[in-house]
């Protein structure tokens, strides 16, 4: 049984404790590896690491930098297929997703932030004959990157590739549940040449890497994403050490559709943006708001399809939906369906745990599930979920949806069904979130500010938000 290994100082290395964690296949619900449960003395191994390194790479010239990240970029391309394959074996979700979605992004993300660098800017400013201000923008230092389990990689590299990019050095911490792809992209980071110590990766548990990388007096910057919980404890401990911070947190989104939407286009997306990933990402729409006139038109299309919806091994290219990430995440899941009953909602599909035969028999698999009936207020349609449950509510008019939509604690993704360019607008104003989409779902410029408002997180992730994000900026003032 492969025993992961931490990535520290450019080396593959055991944890310093020489324990492990159980490392779970979600489809089969068995260990099939083990992750170091690491803590804070391989954190502070890391910290040393990566504090020695920074000099030497935060004054490496950009292009150099640039190449070096291009080359991870193109590894990680070279070996999709093995990629793809572990990412979906460490979480469940079918191989064609993680060939289609989650490798080809994490290549992105370096290929963008390596050639982003070249093209950044600063601003310069004229007082007129007086003086000219212009702004530096330096590494700030050692960055803390702690990253979650539903799209292992993707996220991963999403937070690490601006941070070296940008010339700072990382100690990163991708989750327990699912670390094989960050362990994998370890041995692609060697083999690109990445100098010792600029990226290093820890595994473990977040009660004790997480939180050790969050305390460490010597890493000045945090950027984190998972549970709302999770960030208010990272803030709390890291606002009086006044880290600079990034918290992508959790999310409970409205899809709203107008009757005079393109209904066939609208049916076939909202069934991707409710279910995808086994409704395991933070930007699924997991509140359904229809607008009366077309509400039993779209129950009964949306009932249909989401009932044709296949579920089972993640290798098996004819599944739509693979396994829940764990067995406590899938208890989870139920245990809201059954909340909702309580609640007095009607489960017009699934509702209940699906059994695959064979091999798969102790898997973690739940059955695409809609529910109705239910007041936008109780706690079914206020908590997220995270899982392959939505609800559906019918409403009147703009003001009736909006009231419902932004009553939630969290505001980070909303989508919008009209053939009305006014009345987009409108209501892409009055939504509280950070991101809106209108006529489509997860349709992403890697250019554009990512993050939510509210309970849903503080700063923002992607573009030249975050090259911003990992530098501090300094102003000089030159009089004339």
């Amino acid at each position: 049984m492969l025993a992961i290994k931490n990535y520290i100082n450019g080396e593959l290395v055991e944890p310093i404790a020489k324990t492990y964690i159980d490392n779970y296949n979600p489809a089969k619900g068995s260990v099939y590896s083990l992750t170091p449960d690491s803590d804070e003395r391989d954190v502070q191994m890391s910290v040393n690491a990566a504090t020695a390194a920074f000099p030497s790479w935060s004054t490496t010239p950009k292009s150099e930098r640039s190449a070096i990240l291009l080359r991870i970029a193109e590894l990680i391309e070279k070996n999709l297929d093995k990629l793809a394959i572990a990412e979906s074996i460490d979480n469940g979700k079918p191989i064609w997703l993680a060939k289609m979605v989650d490798i080809p992004r994490a290549a992105s993300n370096f290929h963008f932030y390596a050639t982003a660098i070249l093209h950044d800017a600063t601003d310069t400013y004229a007082m007129e004959n007086t003086a000219i201000n212009y702004t530096l923008r330096h590494p700030i230092g050692v960055a803390g990157c702690i990253s979650p389990w539903n799209l292992p990689l993707y996220l991963f590299t999403w937070k690490i590739a601006p941070a070296l990019a940008s010339g700072n050095c990382v100690v990163a911490k991708p989750s327990e549940i699912t670390p094989m792809t960050a362990y994998l992209l370890s041995e692609l980071c060697i083999e690109a040449g990445l100098p010792k110590g600029v990226l290093n990766i820890v595994h473990g548990y977040g009660h004790k890497v997480g939180a050790a990388i969050t305390a460490h007096p010597n890493i000045p910057v945090i950027s984190f994403t998972g549970g709302t919980k999770t960030g208010a404890e990272i803030a709390r401990i890291a606002a009086p050490m006044f880290k600079k911070l990034s918290l992508e947190l959790g999310g409970k989104n409205p899809n709203i559709i107008f009757s005079d939407c393109d209904f066939d286009k609208m049916l076939k997306t909202t069934i991707n943006s409710s279910f995808s990933n086994q409704g395991e990402i933070c930007l699924c729409g997991s509140r359904i708001f229809i607008e009366r006139g077309i509400y039993e038109k779209f129950k009964t299309g949306f009932v249909a399809q989401a009932k044709q919806l296949t579920i089972g091994n993640p290798a098996d290219d004819k599944n739509r939906l693979g396994a829940i990430v764990s067995k406590q995440h899938m208890e989870k899941i139920l245990s809201y369906i059954d909340l909702s009953k309580q609640e007095g909602g009607s489960i017009l599909c699934g509702g209940k745990q699906a059994h695959i035969a064979g091999e798969f028999e102790k898997g973690w698999y739940i059955e695409p599930t809609i529910i109705e009936g239910l007041a936008y207020d109780c706690r079914t349609n206020q908590e997220e979920i995270f899982g392959p449950v939505v609800t559906l509510t019918p409403f009147d008019n703009e003001e009736d949806v909006l009231k419902m939509a932004n009553s939630t604690i969290y505001g980070l993704a909303a989508t919008v069904w009209t053939e009305s360019l006014t009345k987009a607008h409108r209501v892409a104003n009055n939504l509280h979130s950070g991101i809106v989409w209108v006529n489509c779902w997860l349709l992403r410029d890697l250019r554009t500010p990512f993050g939510g408002v509210k309970s849903s997180g503080i700063g923002r992730e992607g573009g030249f938000e975050a090259l911003r994000f990992f530098t501090e900026p300094k102003n000089v003032c030159i009089k004339l």
